[in-house]
């Protein structure tokens, strides 16, 4: 019984809710998920030194492009935001108005050994982590430095986790 749904009332309000009805549906939510899943595109934030090896996955020999990560100009069009090692407060600041601008569904995902626990800058007065700044974060990728690989392998997670198939097996 709670399967089912009552559309009569406000046409606006019917339409929404056969509209999410519809959207909820297995065929429909797969396709859905799996289109989002492959077309995550971040905006060019680069915090730290974990910007090179983000920029050598997305380069020919790692092909980031092949896992469905294109980077993109504006946080407008975005849905994923790499967060690239060491966070300082001037850096926080500008990093929680680019998640605040990007549409949903959005996407979190932290690279490198000081964006999880501020790496060999730990003690310093002017490094915050993601959590301290409101941005929640997806996943971790650990490293210092990080490698490419360790990118595309935390990209494939997202995209496991997207499609909702959350069990991964190595």
């Amino acid at each position: 019984m709670s399967d089912q749904i009552l559309l009569s009332g406000n046409l606006q309000e019917v339409t929404k809710k056969a509209l999410v009805w519809l959207l909820n549906k297995k065929p429909i939510k797969e396709l859905r998920d799996w289109g989002t899943a492959f077309s995550l595109w971040p905006p060019h934030f680069t915090t730290s030194c974990c910007g090179a090896e983000f920029g050598a996955f997305s380069a020919a020999r790692f092909d980031g492009e092949r896992y469905g990560m294109l980077p993109f100009s504006s946080s407008r069009q975005s849905n994923i935001l790499v967060i690239e090692g060491t966070m300082t407060r001037k850096m926080a600041r500008a990093a929680r108005i680019v998640y605040e601008q990007m549409p949903e569904p959005k996407y979190v995902m932290a690279i490198g050994a000081c964006s999880l626990e501020g790496g060999i800058f730990w003690n310093s007065y002017n490094t915050v982590l993601p959590s301290e700044v409101g941005i929640p974060v997806d996943i971790y990728v650990p490293g210092c430095p990080i490698r490419p690989e360790a990118i595309a392998r935390g990209l494939l997670t997202l995209q496991k986790r997207i499609m909702g198939h959350d069990s991964i097996k190595m």
